[in-house]
C-alpha cells in the first residue's frame, strides 16, 4: 500500500504522522512545493496550478490515494485534482472539523489564515454545521509561516495574538489550518482559563486518514511491522525530510518508523 499526501510545505506532517501509526507498513510520499508557498495569498487559480504540479510529483509514485492535507488547495484545487487523477488515485480533501466541534453547541473557535477566516467556503461550513454554537472566526496571521520554519519566538507570538481574540471561556477550537495541528498543544495551553476545563482542540489529520483508507478498502493495522518506505518531494525535487520537519514530534515519528528514506 503506498498513500502519497501533497501540501504547500509541512502542515502534511500532522496526517502523515497519524496514517504512519494506523499503517507502519505503509509507504509514504510527502509532496510539498517550498519554492512556492504561501499559496493562501496566490489568486486561486495560481493557487490550483501549484496544487497541480505537486500532485502530479506525487503521481508520478503511483500511490493508492492521495491525501491534500491542506486548507487552501482543498478550498481551491480540489475539483481540478479530481478532475485530473480521479478514478485512477482517490484524492481525499481536508475539511476543517467544523461539525464535530460544533455538535454540543456552546462556545466555538475556528483558528485559521487570514485567506481563510471569513471566507464564503467556511461561511458555509458554519451555515451547514454549526448553527447550534456561538461560533467566533478568528485570524492567524503569521501562525502558518513560523510553524512552518519552526520559529519557537513568531510561533509564540502569533499563538499570544490569537489566543487574545478567543472568547473566554471557549469549549472547542477548531484548527482550521494543517499547520496549526503541529502546535497543537501550544494553543490549547494559550487558551485554557485557570478557572475553566480544558478547551478540546478538533483538528482533521485523523478524519482525513480514515477517509483515505476507507477509499482504497484498507483498514488500521497499527500492530503491523514498521516496513513502510518514506519518500519526499520539494517542489519536485527528491529529498530528505527538511530539518524543521525534525522539530515536531510528527516529523521524527516519520523518520524513525520509516524503513528507509528513498530519495532517488
Amino acid at each position: 500500500m503506498k498513500i502519497a499526501l501533497m501540501d504547500s510545505g509541512i502542515g502534511l506532517l500532522a496526517a502523515a504522522a497519524v496514517v504512519r501509526e494506523l499503517r507502519p507498513d505503509a509507504d509514504l510520499v510527502l509532496s510539498c512545493d517550498p519554492d512556492g508557498m504561501p499559496w493562501g495569498p496566490r489568486a486561486p487559480h495560481d493557487i490550483t496550478a501549484h496544487a497541480l504540479a505537486v500532485a502530479r510529483t506525487a503521481a508520478e509514485h503511483r500511490p493508492d490515494a492521495l491525501i491534500v492535507a491542506c486548507n487552501t488547495a482543498s478550498v481551491h484545487a480540489l475539483s481540478a485534482l479530481r478532475a485530473e487523477l480521479e478514478p485512477d488515485i482517490p484524492v481525499i480533501g481536508t475539511v476543517p472539523a467544523i461539525k464535530p466541534a460544533a455538535a454540543d453547541g456552546g462556545s466555538v473557535a475556528i483558528w485559521a489564515t487570514p485567506a481563510t477566516t471569513g471566507s464564503p467556503y467556511q461561511r458555509d461550513l458554519i451555515r451547514r454545521f454549526a448553527t447550534g454554537a456561538e461560533v467566533t472566526e478568528v485570524p492567524c496571521p503569521g501562525l502558518a509561516d513560523a510553524v512552518e520554519h519552526a520559529d519557537e519566538d513568531a510561533i509564540g507570538r502569533a499563538v499570544a495574538a490569537a489566543a487574545a481574540l478567543t472568547p473566554s471561556g471557549v469549549r472547542a477550537v477548531v484548527l482550521g489550518c494543517t499547520h496549526f495541528e503541529l502546535v497543537a498543544e501550544r494553543i490549547r495551553t494559550a487558551v485554557r482559563r485557570p478557572e475553566g476545563p480544558d478547551v478540546d482542540l478538533y483538528g482533521s489529520a485523523g478524519a482525513v486518514t480514515a477517509q483515505a483508507l476507507r477509499r482504497i478498502g484498507a483498514g488500521p493495522a497499527p500492530q503491523a511491522a514498521p516496513s513502510g518506505v518514506l519518500t519526499v518531494l520539494l517542489s519536485g525535487r527528491p529529498a530528505e525530510l527538511p530539518a524543521e520537519a525534525l522539530r515536531y514530534p510528527e516529523g521524527l515519528l516519520l523518520r524513525a518508523v520509516g524503513a528507509a528514506v528513498r530519495t532517488g
